[in-house]
Parts: C-alpha cells; sequence; structure tokens
C-alpha cells in the first residue's frame, strides 16, 4: 500500500475537516483515537470505546476538542504505520527540515485490566530543523461539559471536568491559556520531545513520561504487535492487507471483556450532510461474530475464547419480544444503549444529527442467531470444543429459532421502515439450526433433532419457493416483492445453495446488472425499498467483498480477481475502510469499520484457495 502525501500549510489555511479517509487509527485494546494526515488527534474517547468523547472535531471542528501537532509551516505530510504493528507515524517533509510525529497507545501484554490508559505522542527531528506547535484543546461530554485547567508541580498540565480528569506531561514547556495548553518549541536534527495524555483519578495517580520511558513503551508496543501477527497463518497473495485488516480488528476488541465493537466512532455520515448518521461503538452480535469467523480463519483462536467467554459472562439471555438475544450490547455487556442526539455538534462537514446510543437496539433481528451459531461451529472446530453450558445455551437459541423463524423482521440492514420477511433473516435462521446439528452430530451430544431437521428443511423450501421472483430471475430481498438485495450474496457463502446452482447463477447475474458499480456494489435501492430515512448512501464494502467472494465460488476467477484488486484501490493510505464508498472514491460512514475488514479477509482467504 502506499502512504498519504499531501501538500498544505498545517495551520490557518487547513481545512476546517479532513477527509474521513485521510486518518489513521491507534488504540490499546480499550479505546482508540484517529489521528489526522495533519497531525490531529480529532477523534478519541479516554478509557473506554463508548466513553464521552474529548476530542470530536471531526464532528464538530469548532467545539469537539482536539489535540494539534504539527510544523509551524507548510508542508509536505505523508502517513502510515510502523511495519505489522499500530503505531502510526505522520512525516511532514518541510524547506527546513524533517520530522515524525509517531501516535500509539502502549499496549505490553493481555492484561484485562480496565484502568490502564496512556495516549503518547513522540515528536523527532529527523533532518534540519523545524519549529512545532502542539494544542492540546480537550472538551469534555462531546462537549458539553466545562472544565478546568492548572499546572502543577513537576511541569504537569491537568484538565478536571466534573466527570473525568486528564494529566499532560511533556518533556517541553507547557503553557495554559485558559481552557487549553499550548507549547511552541523546535527541534534540530537528533532531537525528540514527548507528550503523554493519561486519565488520572481514584488511584491511577499521574506520572511522567520522559523519554528514556517513551522509547521503551514504544519497543515493547512494537514487540506486542509483532509478536501478535506472528501467529497468523496467512501465506497468500495479499498478505498486506490481509494483515492489516487482521491487525485493525484487534484494535476494535475491548480486552477487559473480549467484546468487539462494529467501529471505533459515530456519526461519521453515509452522505455528506444527510441524516445517515449512527453510533457503532457497540457490540452487534452479528459483525463480531462475523469477525471470529474472519480471526479464525487466520490462526487467531484467542479473541474466539474471548468472545464466547463474553458471551457466557456479561450477556444475560433474556425473554422478551425481541427473542433471547439483543442485537448489540455495550462493551460490558450491558443491554441499554439510549439514542440521543447531540443537537450542539454541527457533525461531520454539516452532516446533523449527530447521535451517541443507538436506538436501533430493540429490533427484532432473526439473521443474528446464524451468525452467532456458525461462529461457534467453528471456534469449537477450529478453537477448542465448546463447554457443556455453552452448548445448553445453543440449544435454548436454536430451539427459539425454531419457534420464531417465520417473523417479519429488520433483518441485516436495521431498516427504520417496518418489519418485512426479509430471505436474509430466513437464510441465517437456517445456518443457525445447520450448524447446530453439525456440532451435536461431530460431537455425539443431545439435541432435538427430529424437530431441527424437521425445522431447517422448512426453511429451505420457504426460500426456495416464496424468496425466489420468476420475474426478475433471481432471489429477492424480501417476500412479497421483486426487489434485490445484496445481502442474498450470502447464500452460497452460507452453503445454503450451491454457487454452481443455475437459480444462484441468474441471480449473481441479476445483482451484477442490477446493484454493482465497477466492482463496488450497494446494498439495496432505496428508491425501490424505502427503508424509513432520507437521502441516499454510498456502495457497502462488505457487500463488494462478498461478490468477489461468490464470484470466485463461481467460478468466475478472473472477474473475481480484478472486482477484488478495485476494492483494494478504494482503501485508504494506511489500508483502512470505512463502511461504504462515496460516488466519486471518497470513504464515508463509520471508520473503520469490523465489517468491511472482515469481508476483505474472507474474500482473500477464499480467492487464493480458489486460484491455486
Amino acid at each position: 500500500m502506499t502512504v498519504a502525501e499531501s501538500l498544505r500549510p498545517c495551520k490557518a489555511d487547513t481545512p476546517r475537516y479532513l477527509p474521513i479517509a485521510e486518518h489513521g487509527l491507534i488504540g490499546d485494546l480499550r479505546t482508540a483515537a484517529l489521528v489526522g494526515t495533519n497531525g490531529t488527534i480529532d477523534w478519541y474517547c479516554p478509557t473506554r470505546f463508548d466513553a464521552p468523547s474529548v476530542f470530536a472535531s471531526i464532528l464538530d471542528a469548532d467545539r469537539g476538542g482536539a489535540f494539534e501537532l504539527a510544523p509551524d509551516a507548510p508542508a509536505r505530510m505523508k502517513q502510515f504505520y510502523f511495519p505489522d504493528t499500530n503505531i502510526l507515524i505522520t512525516r511532514f517533509f518541510a524547506d527546513d527540515g524533517v520530522a515524525e510525529v509517531q501516535d500509539f497507545m502502549p499496549v505490553e501484554d493481555d492484561s484485562r485490566e480496565a484502568d490502564r490508559h496512556r495516549l503518547i505522542r513522540r515528536v523527532l527531528c529527523v533532518r534540519g530543523s523545524l519549529p512545532f506547535t502542539a494544542r492540546v484543546a480537550p472538551r469534555f461530554d462531546y462537549g458539553r461539559q466545562t472544565h478546568t485547567v492548572s499546572v502543577r508541580q513537576g511541569g504537569l498540565t491537568v484538565f478536571d471536568s466534573p466527570d473525568l480528569s486528564l494529566a499532560l506531561t511533556s518533556s517541553v514547556t507547557v503553557e495554559t491559556d485558559g481552557r487549553d495548553a499550548v507549547s511552541s518549541f523546535k527541534l534540530i536534527e537528533g532531537e525528540a520531545a514527548v507528550f503523554a495524555l493519561d486519565r488520572i483519578g481514584g488511584e491511577v495517580r499521574p506520572r511522567p513520561c520522559p523519554l528514556a520511558e517513551a522509547e521503551e513503551l514504544f519497543n515493547a508496543t512494537v514487540r506486542y504487535w509483532r509478536r501478535w501477527l506472528s501467529q497468523s497463518r496467512y501465506r497468500g497473495r495479499w498478505r498486506e492487507m490481509v494483515h492489516r485488516s487482521a491487525l485493525t480488528l484487534k484494535l476494535l476488541t475491548y480486552a477487559p471483556t473480549g467484546a468487539i465493537v462494529a467501529a471505533p466512532t459515530a456519526s461519521l455520515p453515509e452522505q455528506i450532510g444527510g441524516e445517515r448518521n449512527w453510533d457503532y461503538r457497540y457490540v452487534w452480535i452479528r459483525d463480531a461474530a462475523f469477525c471470529i469467523y474472519a480471526l479464525l480463519r487466520l490462526g487467531f483462536t484467542d479473541e474466539a475464547e474471548a468472545f464466547v467467554r463474553f458471551l457466557s459472562e456479561d450477556i444475560r439471555l433474556r425473554d422478551g419480544p425481541g427473542g433471547p438475544l439483543q442485537i448489540m450490547y455495550g462493551i460490558d455487556g450491558r443491554s441499554e444503549l439510549t439514542e440521543q442526539e447531540l443537537s450542539h455538534l454541527e457533525g461531520h462537514l454539516g452532516s446533523a444529527p449527530v447521535r451517541s446510543g443507538n436506538g436501533a437496539v430493540d429490533q427484532l433481528q432473526l439473521d443474528i442467531y446464524g451468525a452467532l451459531v456458525d461462529s461457534l461451529y467453528l471456534y469449537d472446530k477450529w478453537g477448542k470444543p465448546l463447554a457443556s453450558d455453552h452448548w445448553d445455551t445453543v440449544c435454548e437459541l436454536v430451539d427459539w429459532v425454531c419457534e420464531h423463524w417465520d417473523q417479519p423482521d429488520m433483518s441485516v440492514w436495521e431498516t427504520r421502515a417496518g418489519p418485512q420477511c426479509f430471505l436474509y433473516s430466513r437464510l441465517m435462521c437456517w445456518v443457525a439450526i445447520e450448524r447446530a446439528m453439525r456440532i451435536a452430530t461431530h460431537r455425539g451430544l443431545p439435541a432435538n433433532m427430529p424437530r431441527w431437521s424437521r425445522t431447517r428443511d422448512q426453511i429451505y423450501r420457504r426460500i426456495m419457493r416464496r424468496g425466489w421472483s420468476p420475474k426478475r430471475h433471481a432471489f429477492v430481498q424480501h417476500e412479497g416483492d421483486d426487489v434485490l438485495d445484496a445481502s442474498v450474496l450470502m447464500m452460497p457463502l452460507a452453503k445454503f445453495i450451491s454457487p454452481a446452482d443455475p437459480k444462484w447463477l441468474s441471480t449473481l447475474d441479476a445483482l451484477g446488472e442490477e446493484l454493482v458499480s465497477d466492482s463496488l456494489v450497494y446494498r439495496y435501492d432505496p428508491q425501490a425499498s424505502p427503508d424509513g430515512l432520507r437521502g441516499e448512501e454510498g456502495t457497502f464494502s462488505i457487500c463488494s467483498f462478498w461478490y468477489v467472494e461468490a464470484l470466485s465460488r463461481a467460478g468466475r476467477l478472473d472477474e473475481a480477481r480484478l472486482a477484488f484488486e478495485k476494492m483494494l484501490t478504494y482503501a485508504n493510505h494506511c489500508g483502512l475502510y470505512a463502511e461504504e464508498i462515496g460516488r466519486t472514491g471518497e470513504q464515508i460512514g463509520n471508520f473503520p469499520q469490523a465489517f468491511t475488514h472482515l469481508a476483505l479477509i474472507s474474500a482473500a482467504f477464499n480467492l487464493d484457495r480458489a486460484l491455486g
């Protein structure tokens, strides 16, 4: 992959908003931050993914808060990852010198402790000399809480808000100007400066971060990421992109519980200026289960074990109209994720409303049961055998699916236009039962096999009879209509139908004609199938990778490889993808998106195998 390069002044003439793709991601398996190619951290939620932000200028350039760090001169900027790690380097090339900022959150081991939080920014001048300015401007609680700033003994700068305190230590002089901390300094070749931002309070005391300690933490973090990545079994054609996707999925893991978030951001728009802005900092059962599938494919079994632990220790099954499982949970397993609009924030490039929480939490989405049981089947196959308690839970879930599979629901795309009898939901209910039957047969476990077998076959016949449109010569979005939907690409991927079945090949052609644009795949046409929201959206990147995999399974390898290579050109300079791709190739939606990266891994793995 290439590094990002741009030429723009670093200060007054910089646009108010960097494009979403002009960012890299750092994290410590507890939270994450977006670092722009201009050296600004413009998204950061201290302590945990779903905590209120202190830096959110990506959602409001004036009120969101940011940590700026850049030369006081026009410079070209290049950004890339330190090889095989999640340490981000932003380089500045100016007339008088070259310098780089190394951004990372220290990770030294696999500790599950929740209170370890530190963000380090290390500046090195590698040629000539350059003057720098750093401005730390936190805006607590999405910019809703006031705070004070004070300088304490030892040069410690402390930001205090009612709910959170942050401490800034630095190897250069820092001054305060009201709410913010500012440092102007000059480095010559060979010199370095360090800034460290820590959450403090309770038993967590402020601590300095001298240059030597920053070096030690940098090296320890490099060792951690490289040791983790060395477990990968992937040796295929697209190793760099697959490994970057794996590192990204690992960054979206909340180590204290084993939860995996759908994305580390909230309310990045699916359409610039539109209302399709959602908070994705939670654990979608579907997304996390698919992540486990992708990581297991590469040989990462610890993450699967941690997620199974999360399911058993932190989630409680319920007896409600939405079924025993919610579609999503907090990273600590909490079930309340109240959606609210943050009306004081203007949104990225004016895309309002900005939302925290997610009101889709109470939707009925039957497909989640198939995604979950499939991941447990693969964990049992490639990881560790399911414990007896876990099997009891699987039986309870599958029995519920047998009872409720034919209900209308909101399905995978979480539409807000009312329930329908979606084919994808039927398909994944079939997967839930079929995979559970495989586990029971393989392990000799007790199960109500007659009922499961009867229901599985009933679902199959229902899909083949009511999910097929003679008019479109294709499988369609839901019963009673002829609308196409890219989610049916999962039919051969889930082994429901042969990839060479004439009905499937006809469906693949129909999808290619209507929903595919230069290898990019739309989920569906919102004009033909209203989803309850205004505006349009871009192509959905997970669907584009599903399309690649469907083509490869159908034996159309030249088309599959070309579509895959085209999709790789839409990654940003660090190899990261948002949820969607806009009309002119821009990244839109929350960023980076687990859905996209897990689908890239699966598509690469299967295409490699097909190409031989």
